[in-house]
Formats: C-alpha cells, structure tokens, sequence
C-alpha cells in the first residue's frame, strides 16, 4: 500500500507544480508589457535642470493692525466691540477693529470738566488778585502821604512847645514804620499770589494733559486700514484650542487682531540651504505650487537674496539663506501663510534629446540604455549623458529621436 500512497503523492505534487509554471509563465508576459512605463520613445524637447525648495506665501504690502498700548493707568485688556469680517475687502480709512471707548471717552469728558473748573478758578484767583494789588496800592500811597505830612509837621518843632515837638516826632516815626511795614508785605502778598495762581496752573495743565489722553486713547481704539486690501483675522488662544477673534473677546495690548494685505502682489518667502544657494540667482523663473491647491501653478522669479545666512536650528555648521520669489500672477487662493513648492529653473536646453532618468544605467562611469526594437529583444547600447535633474537626462550621443528605450532596468533586466 505504501508504494500506491508514495506514486499518488508524487503524481500531485508533479501536477501541482506544472500548475506552478504555467501560471508563472502566463504573468511574465504582463510584468514585461503591461507594467508603468515599461518603454518609452526618445524625444526632442526643452529640458529644464531645476532646484527644488519649499517655502511660505506672504504678501509685499501688508499690515498688521494689534491691539493698542494706552498711555497712563489701564487695564491690561481690551474689549473687542467691532471687527471687520474675513476676507472682506477694504480700502484705506475703512474701520477695521473697534475696542470699547466708554471708559475713555468718560475720562475725558471728566478731565474736561475739571479743566473748564481749573480755568475758572485761574482767572477769579487773578481778579482777586488784581483787586489786592489796587487796594495794596492805595494802602501805600496813603502811608507815604502821611509820612510826607508828618515830614512838613517836623518843620513847624522851631515855634511849637517841647511837648507838641514830641507829638510829631512820635507821629513821624509811626507813618514811616507804617509804609515800611508796608511796603515789605506787598511784595509778599505778591509772591504769595503768584504761587496760588502758579499751583492752579499746574492743576489746570495736568487736567488737560489727562484730557487729552484720554482722548488720544479713544482715538487709538479705533482703527482703520492704512492701506487697500483684504481683511485677514488673527487667531488665538481659546481655552484649549485656536480659533479665531470675534466681537466681545478679551484682548492684550500688543497682541495682533488682523491683517491687511494687497493679494495683487505676493511673493514667496523660502530658506535655501548653504550648497543650493550658490546655483540661485537674481531673476531666475520659478514655478510656485501650493500644497493647498495641487491644481494650481504659477510663474515667479527670484526678486531678493539674503547676503548673510542664518545659523540652522539643528547644527551649528550649517548656515540658511533667505529667498524671496516675486509670484507674477494673482488669485483669490492664493492667501498669505500657505506652504509652497517651488521649482527654480538653473538650466535650460532647448530641442536637446530627452529620456527618463530611471532608463539609464551605469556600468562603472559608462552609462547605457536598453533599446527595444520591435519584435527583438532589448539591447545594450552606450550612450553619453549631459544635464540631469531628478527625473530627465539629456542624451548627448548614442540615440536618435524616435529610438525606444526600456525603464526601470537594472543589469540588463527589465524589471
């Protein structure tokens, strides 16, 4: 029985593997024809060597509008009363943020009235004053004319008993101590005048300084846009998420509300790295993708190079140049903030024999092609290699336009 189960067994297995082959056999033809990009035809076309980089849209005429710093003693944060809407379309000295000015206004309608006090004040003291000094005045001509009569009296003593003599000796004496009395407390009175006015003064001017900063401060908690653009609202801290400013939040001096920028001219701002720098420069075409929007392209050139780099977050030893690409066109999507891909032409030959880059390969430095002829099998063939970028080479000799060559080949198999 053994032998029977033994010849049984090795019949299966004989018939399983045929099943094997032939199924095997049927797919090599579908990995050899029907794979991506088995073959391809040599052609003339522009070849264009570029310089991948990534980088951030922003817009050249921009501004960002932050919540105001208020002179003298305030509160750290503003109440937002008013606020344009995103993406709503301004023009300069349209009201962009408003913050609540009651406080303010009331301030200064309070030191205002303060002020018109102080000025009343002023101007009664400086009566008062007027009318002291008049009657100060009088008080003194009156002493000297009494002094001056006593003098006329001192000369009848000559003809008058001893005792009247001594009667206009004494009244003598008492008019000049009189005008002299009087005379030393005018000017006191006078200084002491001027420094009650002098105090009321200083009273009044910081009144009015307090009024208008008051009002100055109202005025800054009205913002309008400086220039013509698209209103772009900031966000913030919410609890525990971001979200966007709206009417009624709480904002810190110096924490920005919204910008305002002119989508008609944008640029791209990219970090190059110390070995990239040296291929890039001014006025060189750029193609500008945006992750966003993979549907959308646009022209560029680069407009502006750093001249100093800036040391990398991750080595000392490596420095980053910033590049600024100017974008030609303009498009409602193409906002500020939005991560880009560019494309920086370095090279460009024009008609110049094109194949892709995975069709090549290298024995040793000699590079070679597989060519499919029809109905023949692929054949080796050298070739010389010009410029290359990632996904192109550009055959200088060995192949014409119209040859077929294979992809993907490696030792002379196609995979």
């Amino acid at each position: 029985m053994k032998p029977i189960y033994l010849a049984s067994a090795l019949v299966a297995t004989t018939v399983v593997g045929v099943g094997v082959f032939v199924s095997l056999s049927a797919r090599a033809p579908e990995q050899t024809g029907g794979g991506r990009g088995t073959t391809v035809a040599v052609k003339r076309q522009d070849f264009i060597r570029s310089l991948r980089l990534s980088g951030t849209v922003e817009a050249v005429e921009a501004t960002t509008i932050t919540t105001p710093r208020l002179a003298g003693q305030n509160s750290n944060t503003l109440v937002i009363t008013d606020l344009v809407r995103a993406g709503q379309s301004v023009r300069p000295g349209d009201l962009l943020v408003e913050f609540d000015r009651q406080e303010q206004i009331r301030n200064s309608l309070d030191r205002q009235a303060e002020l018109n006090g102080l000025e009343q004040q002023i101007r009664k003291r400086r009566a008062q004053e007027d009318a002291a000094r008049a009657a100060d005045d009088s008080t003194m001509m009156q002493a000297g004319s009494a002094a001056s009569r006593a003098q006329l009296e001192m000369l009848k003593n000559e003809m008058l008993p001893k005792i009247r003599v001594e009667k206009n000796t004494l009244a003598l004496e008492e008019a000049q101590a009189k005008l002299t009395a009087l005379k030393q407390t005018y000017d006191l009175k006078r200084r002491a005048a001027q420094a009650d006015i002098k105090v009321l003064e200083i009273r009044r001017d910081r009144a009015a300084n307090a009024m208008r900063q008051a009002a100055s401060n109202a005025d800054r908690m009205q913002i309008k846009s400086p220039i013509a653009g698209i209103a772009v609202i900031k966000t913030t801290w919410k609890g525990s998420n971001m979200g966007e400013l709206q009417e009624g939040d709480e904002v810190r001096s110096g924490v920005p509300v919204v910008d305002v920028v002119n989508p008609a001219t944008m640029r791209v701002r990219a970090r190059v790295n110390q070995t990239d720098v040296r291929e890039l420069g001014i006025g060189q075409r750029v193609r500008v993708g945006l992750d966003a929007y993979p549907d959308l392209s646009f022209t560029g050139t680069v407009d502006q190079m750093s001249p100093i780099g800036v040391q990398s977050s991750l080595s000392p030893k490596v420095r980053n140049f910033i590049v600024l690409i100017a974008v030609r066109e303009a498009h409602p999507n193409l906002m500020p903030d939005l991560t880009a891909s560019l494309d920086v032409e370095l090279s460009r030959a024009p008609g110049a024999l094109v194949i892709p880059r995975d069709a090549v390969t290298y024995d040793g430095r000699q590079p070679y092609v597989q060519v499919v002829r029809a109905g023949g099998t692929p054949q080796r063939r050298d070739i010389g290699v010009g410029s290359v970028n990632p996904h192109e080479v550009v055959v200088s000799n060995g192949l014409a336009e119209g040859d077929v060559v294979a992809r993907n080949v490696a030792q002379g198999v196609i995979r």
